[in-house]
């Protein structure tokens, strides 16, 4: 789940006992998939169960699930997100963490219609929070019940080396992650410098408080060196300009994140999926071999330019039901 440049792996996994279990950044360890949901607004055990699935071979997984619950409320299922992530914190601080890291923290792209600030005295505001709660409800419900149907065997295990379940970082998208990032250390740097020359008693300006090169340094080094944002390495490369094909190779590559001294067999084969797309015999020898493709001369990259509310109202109008979020 990703927005706006935050990545969040949300995770919902059967354990050995057949109890459903969801993980999630920032909070450690496991939390029970029916106290989550109480946590997100459902207090109605038929309302969860019908979140997942009305399937009786489901339904008997989810009755299980069901009586190892020990929440019955949203108060109880927001203090236990709350006790896990607060541990030994008073009762207030751990309600208003848990409500927190809820709303920003998990399904991180269905908080597009979240308000920036949250005020609990203002109806409207926390309608709108109520219902974006109950979107990521039954977003959960839904990755549950892909998750009975792959123990039912009624669906495959996603196939990760398949081209449709690939997405492309190219270098706009690069330079978008890399200019967010150095935009917020100039911004933290201009807070710090005004709030430096404020405790001195200074006269502020701007030639002071908004050094020029914070920005700018950012922006060069990474490219010079090819060091980028989030730990990678060689992401911007010298061009190869031995020859024409070259270049044209060198403007196709396809660097796979993978790291290098691990086998990874699937990811290094062919797959059917790369026909016309990516070509068979173009990779390099020694630990890159299959991890650094290179596109077909004549392949055309799909890139989204919808936004996703234009997504969201044409599907409306196609019939799709309307499920807690209203547009």
């Amino acid at each position: 789940s990703q927005y706006r440049g935050y990545r969040a792996l949300v995770v919902v996994e059967r354990n050995r006992k057949n109890l459903l279990e969801v993980t999630f950044p920032s909070v450690a360890g496991h939390l029970r998939f029916v106290d989550m949901m109480r946590a997100l607004g459902m207090t109605c055990d038929a309302d969860v169960v019908r979140a997942v699935s009305t399937d009786e071979e489901i339904l008997t997984f989810m009755m299980q699930n069901l009586e190892e619950s020990e929440c019955e409320t949203v108060e109880c299922g927001v203090m236990y997100v709350g006790k896990k992530l607060a541990p030994n914190q008073t009762r207030d601080y751990q309600r208003k963490r848990a409500e927190f890291v809820l709303d920003n923290y998990l399904l991180p792209h269905l908080n597009y219609l979240m308000p920036r600030i949250v005020n609990e005295e203002d109806e409207e505001c926390m309608k709108i929070v109520h219902s974006v709660r109950l979107a990521k409800a039954h977003f959960l419900g839904r990755m549950a019940e892909a998750c009975f149907d792959l123990v039912l065997n009624r669906r495959r295990i996603d196939d990760k080396d398949h081209y449709a379940n690939k997405r492309l970082k190219l270098a706009g998208d690069l330079m978008e992650d890399l200019f967010r990032i150095s935009l917020n250390r100039l911004t933290r740097d201009v807070k710090y410098q005004l709030e430096r020359a404020s405790m001195r008693h200074r006269d502020l300006s701007i030639a002071t408080a908004v050094r020029a090169d914070v920005l700018t340094e950012r922006l060069l080094h990474p490219l010079a060196t090819g060091n980028w944002v989030g730990g990678r390495t060689g992401v911007s490369q010298l061009l190869d300009r031995i020859d024409h094909m070259s270049v044209l190779s060198h403007l196709r590559r396809v660097i796979s994140p993978l790291s290098r001294s691990q086998p990874h067999f699937e990811a290094r084969d062919l797959h059917p999926t790369q026909w016309g797309r990516i070509c068979p015999s173009e990779t390099p020898e020694g630990p890159n071999c299959g991890l650094v493709k290179n596109f077909a001369q004549m392949v055309e990259i799909s890139k989204g330019v919808q936004s996703d509310e234009e997504i969201i109202k044409m599907l409306y109008g196609m019939g799709v039901e309307r499920i807690g979020v209203e547009i």
